[in-house]
């Protein structure tokens, strides 16, 4: 265990950066690699990236999203995997969205799935709870481009309603990276539906309505129960809280019935 306190400090490593901190010749490094993993001490992610394991719980030392974040120099942790980072997750999903310029195959490790973004520069990134992760701002827009990748509008609103701050800026900027008008029209329009909790100025909304597209669009997929919101030009929930209200209510209901079949 002469290492495993060093490797514990450095969390996730890769071979060449256990011989640059712990001065290891390569022959040596790859030896302990091997004995540590037989051992317990350490787990391989995935290629040439290992892990430390805590001897109390057996645990991994970091978190997933820790490990998503150390995946590559520039990786951090993106879409509904950073809203669970920030605590605004309605779910929190068997999977982590990683953002990062170098290509991987998605792979699991430990139950989780590894997915890779394609990032559009610049990104805006911070450190909360010791993940590299994208703004709350960067979040938002990410999610409201690809819903998909967050468990589908009504998920995308139940995270949104729990964010009790946006800045303004940050998201016309992160809008601005993406150069697509039907972005700022989906942004504005929900934005705007939930303004009652977020706050944001009727500049913001002017600002986003100078991009809208000449032409009516659907928000989702789903185009049932939709009306034409004009001053969008897009067909969606005429009040897209009561979607939200709608999934709680049949889940209730679900949850009601399955009991009662149990009681039979």
């Amino acid at each position: 265990m002469k290492y495993y306190e060093d490797m514990v400090d450095m969390g996730c490593f890769s071979r060449s950066e256990l011989v640059s901190r712990l001065a290891l010749k390569e022959a040596t490094a790859a030896s302990l690699l091997l004995q540590y993993q037989k051992k317990g001490y350490i787990e391989r992610v995935r290629h040439d990236l290992y892990v430390a394991i805590s001897i109390e719980n057996k645990q991994p030392v970091l978190s997933r999203y820790e490990i998503g974040s150390r995946l590559f120099p520039d990786a951090c942790v993106s879409h509904h995997s950073a809203f669970e980072v920030y605590g605004y997750a309605n779910q929190v999903f068997y999977e982590v969205y990683v953002k990062t310029n170098s290509r991987f195959k998605e792979f699991e490790y430990g139950d989780v799935v590894y997915r890779r973004i394609a990032p559009k520069e610049p990104i805006q990134i911070q450190k909360a709870h010791g993940v590299k992760v994208t703004s709350v701002e960067q979040t938002v827009i990410d999610s409201i481009s690809a819903v998909e990748k967050i468990g589908g509008l009504e998920e995308l609103i139940r995270c949104l309603v729990l964010i009790p701050y946006l800045n303004e800026d940050k998201l016309l900027t992160a809008l601005a990276t993406y150069k697509n008008g039907f972005l700022y029209q989906k942004s504005g329009f929900l934005m705007e539906q939930l303004n009652g909790s977020l706050g944001l100025s009727d500049s913001f909304f002017q600002e986003c309505k100078k991009h809208v597209p000449k032409a009516d669009r659907y928000l989702t997929k789903d185009h049932s129960d939709c009306v034409l919101h004009r001053d969008w030009r897009l067909i969606g929930p005429k009040d897209i809280t009561k979607k939200i209200n709608k999934g709680v209510t049949d889940y209730d209901e679900k949850s009601q019935t399955n009991s009662s079949a149990g009681d039979l």
